[in-house]
């Protein structure tokens, strides 16, 4: 499922994605959706990362098997469609 957006971004920017886009064999949309996700799962890993420093290197395998957290990495690295078995 894909949703349709208005978005706005400094012609710099615009122009930057463009190139990316076109030097990767990406459509301007693809290669902007991959971005969003891809910065959206370094936001998840910074804030594990976070946590597990807070809490110290021997609760990171606890952290790691918290299903919730797996579930939502699952989730964006699928862009939000089950994953095959």
């Amino acid at each position: 499922m894909t949703a349709k957006v208005t978005l706005s971004f400094s012609d710099d920017t615009i122009e930057e994605a463009r190139r990316f886009a076109k030097r990767e064999g990406l459509s301007l949309s693809a290669w902007m959706d991959q971005a969003a996700r891809e910065k959206a799962l370094r936001e998840v890993f910074a804030a594990h990362a976070a946590v597990v420093n807070r809490a110290g290197a021997a609760l990171e395998a606890a952290a790691l098997a918290d299903a919730r957290e797996v579930g939502m990495v699952d989730d964006l690295l699928s862009g939000g469609r089950p994953r095959a078995a």
